[in-house]
C-alpha cells in the first residue's frame, strides 16, 4: 500500500496549522503527549499497540498532487499553507512505550517531538490507530487470560470495516491470539491464518455427510468440520464416519456450549476418535470462555467481542500539547486537567507501579524505562518484529504481580 495518508486527519488540523503559519508559531518547537485519563473500570492495565502501523502510516504522511489538489479545490487552506504542506515531511523524533507493553490513566505513552506545524497535524492519525489498535490488543489479552492457554483464533472481520479487520487481527495476534481468519493480516503482518467452512457450506449440499465428503477430500482428514448445522451428535457421527478417527477437530458454534463440548467429548471418545480436537464459537467473549475452563474444550474462536474491545472500543488516548517554545503547557479545563511538561516512565514491577517524572534523571532503583526512541529527525529507527512485540507483551504481563492494577505514581510533585 502506498497511497499518502496524509487526509487521514480532521479538518482543524490543518485550519490551526492555517492560523499558526499566519501568526509565526508553526516553526516553534512543541511537544505533544498521547495518555488516556483510565482505563476502562475493572481492568488492571491497558496494552499499548498499534505502533508499528502508525509508523508504517507516518512515513507515507506526505502530501501529493492529489492531495494539495482537494484541498485547493474544497478551500480548506490557501496558498500560503498549500506551499507549505507540499514539502511536508516530519523531521522531529518520537518516543514510545513498546508494542505489547502496559500502561495505565497518565501514562505517556508517545512523545512527539517537533515545530507545532509538523507536530500538531499528526493528532488524528495518531489517535485513530493507538486507540483502535490498543482497545483491540487489550480484550485480546483478557481473552488469552480467561482461555487459559487453550488456543484462539480471531475471526472478527464481519463485524468491522475492511480495513480495521486487519488492524485487529494484528493487534489480536499481538495481545496473545494464536492465528486470524483475516488473509491479509497473514499477508501484510505475517499472522498465522486458519479457517474451514462455514452453515452455508453444509447447506449447499444435499445432505451433511456429502459436504464432509467434500471437505476432507479438498483438506484431508485433519480439517475441522462443522458439525452443529442440523443436529450435533449426528453431525459427529457423520464427521467420524467420513474422516474417521484421524480427524482433527470438530466445531461447534450453538447450543449450551458447556453441555455440547461435553457430550462432543463423550462421542467422539465413544467413536474412537480421542484425539479429535473440539473447537468451540459463538458469540464467544471472556466471561463465556472462563464459564467453559472446566469443559472439555480445546480451542476457541473470537469474533466480534475481541473486534469491539469487550465493550470498549477505544482506549481513550487523548493528544495533548505538553511544551510549547521551552515552556510547559497545561490545561485547566474541569474534568480534564493535563498536567505540563516533558515526561518520563518507568516500570517498577513488584509494585505494579508506573513511575512518572519530569526529568529523565536518575533512573530509579529497580525501573524498567518504558520508553525509547522509535523516529530520530525523522527518520524511523530498526524497530521489533511482530512476534517479538507479542513476546514483550508476554513478558510485560508476566512480571506484574497477579491481581493487582496498575498504579500511576509521580516521583515528584507535578508542576502545571
Amino acid at each position: 500500500m502506498t497511497a499518502s495518508s496524509a487526509l487521514h486527519t480532521d479538518h482543524y488540523e490543518l485550519t490551526m496549522l492555517e492560523a499558526a503559519l499566519g501568526a509565526g508559531t508553526a516553526g516553534e518547537p512543541a511537544t505533544f503527549e498521547v495518555f488516556t485519563r483510565a482505563v476502562p473500570q475493572g481492568r488492571r492495565f491497558g496494552v499499548f499497540a498499534g505502533l508499528g502501523r502508525l509508523l508504517d502510516l507516518l512515513e507515507r504522511f506526505t502530501f501529493g498532487p492529489d492531495e494539495l489538489g482537494w484541498l485547493e479545490a474544497a478551500r480548506v487552506v490557501g496558498q500560503r499553507t498549500l506551499d507549505w504542506l507540499g514539502s511536508y515531511r516530519f523531521s522531529g523524533d518520537i518516543h514510545a512505550y513498546a508494542e505489547g507493553d502496559l500502561y495505565t490513566g497518565g501514562s505517556p505513552v508517545l512523545t512527539v517531538e517537533g515545530t507545532f506545524g509538523e507536530a500538531v497535524l499528526l493528532e488524528t492519525l495518531v489517535l485513530s490507530v493507538l486507540n483502535h489498535d490498543s482497545a483491540v490488543a487489550a480484550a485480546a489479552s483478557l481473552i488469552v487470560e480467561a482461555a487459559g492457554g487453550r488456543p484462539l483464533i480471531e475471526m472478527g472481520s464481519r463485524r468491522t470495516d475492511a480495513e480495521a479487520a486487519v488492524a485487529a487481527a494484528r493487534a489480536a495476534y499481538l495481545g496473545g491470539f494464536d492465528s486470524s481468519s483475516n488473509l491479509e493480516a497473514g499477508r501484510r503482518y505475517g499472522v498465522p491464518t486458519a479457517g474451514t467452512a462455514a452453515h452455508a457450506f453444509i447447506q449447499s449440499f444435499s445432505d451433511e455427510k456429502a459436504a464432509f465428503v467434500a471437505q476432507v477430500a479438498a483438506a484431508g482428514s485433519g480439517t475441522t468440520l462443522l458439525v452443529d448445522t442440523y443436529d450435533t451428535e449426528r453431525g459427529i457421527c457423520n464427521a467420524v464416519e467420513v474422516a474417521g478417527p484421524g480427524l482433527g477437530a470438530i466445531r461447534i458454534d450453538s447450543g449450551d456450549l458447556v453441555v455440547e463440548a461435553e457430550r462432543a467429548r463423550s462421542l467422539l471418545d465413544s467413536l474412537g476418535a480421542t484425539n479429535t480436537r473440539v473447537v468451540i464459537t459463538g458469540d464467544l467473549d471472556d466471561e463465556k470462555i472462563r464459564s467453559l475452563s472446566d469443559s472439555p474444550a480445546d480451542a476457541y474462536g473470537v469474533g466480534t467481542s475481541v473486534v469491539t474491545g469487550l465493550g470498549s472500543p477505544t482506549a481513550g488516548f487523548v493528544y495533548k500539547l505538553a511544551v510549547m517554545s521551552g515552556r510547559s503547557v497545561s490545561k485547566k479545563s474541569p474534568g480534564k486537567v493535563t498536567v505540563g511538561g516533558r515526561k518520563w516512565a518507568w516500570r517498577i514491577a513488584d509494585a505494579c507501579q508506573e513511575l512518572v517524572s519530569l526529568s529523565p534523571e536518575p533512573s530509579p532503583p529497580g525501573g524498567r524505562p518504558l520508553q525509547s526512541c522509535v523516529v530520530r529527525a525523522g527518520k524511523r529507527l530498526e524497530a521489533p518484529t511482530l512476534v517479538e512485540s507479542r513476546e514483550h507483551h508476554r513478558r510485560a504481563w508476566g512480571e506484574l504481580p497477579p491481581a493487582k492494577p496498575l498504579e500511576l505514581v509521580f516521583r515528584s510533585a507535578p508542576t502545571a
